[in-house]
């Protein structure tokens, strides 16, 4: 079963912690993927750029609507994602634990089954 493990962070968070704190996320980041690259788990991760610089584009009238920043006034915002396959959702669970964001307070990791997936090889499925 496939599991997107969701990074959210918080900046105030994020801007409290130590050069040493910081550090030791990014090192526990690269020792998560070699374990996940090593269980034969991952599928793919991503980092995502600043919500700052995200826009919103809504269609109304049959024309696109661009706004710029986050889709929603939040503290927490997407960061990123490990997409992994595994046994069963206690499996990314756990997973969702060895990731370094997880142990920070005011950080946290969501996990949450995909139910739909294709990738660029993939036919798109008829209704």
């Amino acid at each position: 079963m496939k599991y997107l493990l969701a990074m959210y962070l918080n900046p105030d968070v994020m801007a409290k912690l130590s050069e040493e704190d910081m550090n030791g996320i990014m090192t526990g980041h690269q020792e998560f993927i070699r374990t996940i690259r090593e269980s034969g788990e991952m599928i793919s991760t991503q980092a995502l750029g600043a919500v700052a610089d995200s826009s919103v584009v809504r269609v109304r009238g049959g024309l696109p609507a661009v706004t710029d920043g986050p889709f929603l006034e939040s503290k927490e915002f997407l960061a990123g994602y490990y997409l992994v396959e595994c046994a069963s959702k206690e499996r990314a669970v756990e997973l969702a634990g060895m990731i370094p964001d997880a142990a920070i307070e005011g950080l946290g990791i969501e996990v949450r089954e995909v139910v739909f997936f294709a990738d660029a090889e993939s036919e798109v499925p008829m209704a």
